[in-house]
Order: C-alpha cells, then structure tokens, then sequence
C-alpha cells in the first residue's frame, strides 16, 4: 500500500455517491507509477467534473504528491 494509491482513494472516496464501488491499482513502471481509479459508471462525471476541472484537479494532487515522494505518477479514469 503506497501514500499515492491511499491519496487517490480517499479524495475518489470522498466525491463519489458509492464509495464502495471505488477502485484504485497502482502499477509500477521502471520510472513512472500509473495510478488507476475506477468508480461506478453513475459516478464517472463527478471524478470528471466539468471540462476535466475535478481530473485535472486530481492530478494536481497526485503529482504534487509524487514530487514530494521524488517519483513520477499520472493518473488514469478507468471507465
């Protein structure tokens, strides 16, 4: 269990409608780590947010997270 992959599923946890439906893998790579979330269909747009913002905000916090830890991770919304 890594700090990035518990970060994701909390803050995906918090803004979805089932929580217990939220998923999130984290597969390591030689330099980069994927990190992926998958919520139930019915929750897809609240992860999305408008144009991206809620993603993309995500994102944010990964990668700041990932700097602090010097690693290198992106984030993946599996559908």
């Amino acid at each position: 269990m890594s700090e990035l992959r518990d970060l994701i599923e909390y803050v995906g946890k918090s803004l979805v409608d089932m929580p217990d439906q939220v998923e999130v893998n984290e597969i390591e790579g030689e330099q980069t780590t994927v990190v992926e979330l998958k919520v139930d269909k019915s929750d897809l747009g609240k992860v999305i947010g408008k144009q991206g913002r809620t993603a993309r905000a995500l994102r944010t916090i990964l990668n700041a997270a990932s700097t602090k830890l010097k690693k290198r991770s992106v984030l993946e919304i599996i559908e």
